[in-house]
């Protein structure tokens, strides 16, 4: 059994034992509806709209997205069904003890930039209300670096209810994914059947044309938007042993992300996609931001109703999937000394620092520079787990080591330099098209071949990464001493 005294375990990283694994197939199901009906995912559908896809190129682009990154998501949440694991435990088998915090704070970045989005939204949404009282107020600006004091002030008061629910405990987070779980959808719906109406039927919105001219213009907008649809959730598609390791079994966490995320994704999409092309008959022009668009509704109370429905919604989205696995990622850290509690804390201390009102204040950014960036540095990290999870070690692990930093992971001084080499390896051929991207290089500082692989950046990394590693490991002998799954675990007081 492990070991108590360890500073590599703590109550949050111990595997869950077997009498507490109760999550069945409509548990996950459930989660994915409730993370997939998310403001962000509206946004995502409709700022393609935006970009020129007409509402079937939209929504066959989201679809296909999903159906891929679910593929990396079954195969990473295996570990975590059978040995009630947390992702940055399981990434100690392919880095090392040590170097699994190379991973595991890769992505806590990213679930940070993830909190401030939507920490923005939410007090977005909370100076619209006062906005629709007072209709003196002006609109939020976002071109400078910082936005209005009023704005911010909002911003700073939805964040310090997002840290005060950390503080209360993730317990406390249930009631308001309930409400969510009815209320969300009823407002989608209401939203949709707001949209129809307006612009005098669906047939109008869906007859909204293509913008691209041609096969050529449409493809180069189309792949790296759909390596920003993989990127959206290439996050969860990492950590997502975080929740799999409360599943009763395998069958029941395939079933329920089967059945819970490519549908529930696709269905809102599909009224982001509709609502955004109402815009564009109803204002003139297309409005990807929900924010914004709720903000134009002339009934003060509608305005109220939508802004504080979205408030809701973005507060219970931000725990379950932006404070959870960042919170364990930084208590892996230092196990001993960092609990979940504080892990929440610093990443909402991040989260404000990212400068979320930039990272969405237009869709070509959201897209293309944050999805597609940090997509090209999770993308690596799962070719190299499933490789080393499912060809390496042929799905068995030698669990009690993991906790230890002298056992079947230690690798050099706790570091596993093949895999941070194939990481980096992974990483590389993206470079140039990043930097090409946020404009620090001109076109022509490398072939259009190479600058066009960012195009494809999830996808490039995680098949360099892997194979490279497989290469790397092909002559490493895997231990013995294997315990197929952890029945249970010593308590830690």
């Amino acid at each position: 059994m492990t070991d108590p005294n360890s500073s590599l375990i703590n109550e949050d990283l111990a595997p869950v034992p077997q009498n507490k694994r109760t999550w069945g197939t409509w548990n996950y199901a459930a989660l994915w509806i409730s993370m997939s009906l998310c403001i962000p995912t509206y946004m995502l559908a409709s700022s393609l709209i935006q970009g020129g896809m007409n509402w079937w190129q939209s929504i066959l682009t989201i679809f296909l997205g999903n159906a891929i990154v679910l593929i990396p998501m079954l195969l990473n949440g295996h570990a975590g069904a059978k040995y009630g694991i947390p992702f940055p435990v399981l990434a100690r088998a392919s880095f090392g003890t040590k170097g699994a915090n190379i991973p595991a704070m890769l992505r806590a970045i990213v679930a940070c930039g993830w909190f401030g989005i939507q920490t923005w939204i939410g007090g977005a949404s909370l100076y619209n209300i006062l906005r629709a009282w007072s209709p003196s107020l002006a609109e939020i600006n976002t071109t400078s670096l910082f936005p209005q004091a009023i704005p911010f002030i909002c911003f700073f008061l939805f964040w310090l209810l997002n840290m005060f629910i950390v503080y209360l405990g993730t317990d406390s987070i249930r009631k308001l994914l309930v409400f969510k779980a009815f209320f969300l959808p009823a407002a989608a719906l209401a939203l949709l059947l707001w949209a129809i109406s307006a612009a005098h039927g669906l047939g109008p919105i869906l007859n909204q044309p293509s913008k691209f001219a041609n096969s050529t213009s449409f493809f180069a907008y189309f792949f790296p938007a759909l390596t920003g649809m993989v990127g959206f959730w290439a996050t969860l598609s990492l950590n997502i042993p975080d929740f799999t390791r409360y599943a009763k079994s395998q069958d029941a966490q395939v079933k329920g992300q089967i059945i819970g995320l490519p549908p529930s994704m696709t269905m809102f999409a599909f009224i982001g996609v509709v609502v955004t092309s109402a815009t564009t008959i109803i204002y003139g022009h297309p409005e990807w931001d929900i924010v914004k668009l709720a903000g134009k509704f002339e009934n003060k109370i509608m305005v109220s109703f939508a802004m504080l429905g979205i408030i809701i919604s973005t507060l219970a989205t931000n725990i379950a999937a932006n404070i959870v696995s960042p919170a364990n990622d930084f208590s892996n850290l230092a196990p001993n000394k960092i609990n979940f509690k504080l892990g929440g804390y610093i990443t909402g201390i991040i989260g404000v620092l990212i400068f979320p009102w930039k990272l969405i204040a237009d869709p070509n950014g959201y897209i293309f520079t944050w999805l597609l960036a940090y997509s090209s540095l999770l993308g690596p990290i799962g070719g190299i787990m499933i490789a080393d999870y499912f060809f390496i070690r042929r799905k068995n692990l030698a669990a009690d080591d993991l906790y230890k930093y002298n056992g079947a992971y230690s690798y050099n001084n706790g570091f596993n330099t093949k895999a941070i080499v194939a990481l980096l390896l992974g990483i590389l051929p993206n470079v140039p098209g990043f930097l090409l991207q946020i404009k620090i290089i001109s076109a022509t500082a490398f072939p259009l071949w190479i600058s066009h692989l960012y195009n494809y950046a999830w996808f490039v990394g995680f098949l360099v990464s892997g194979a490279v590693y497989l290469i790397f490991m092909k002559d490493y002998k895997v231990p013995h001493t294997v315990t197929n799954e952890i029945i249970e675990h010593v308590s830690i007081n």
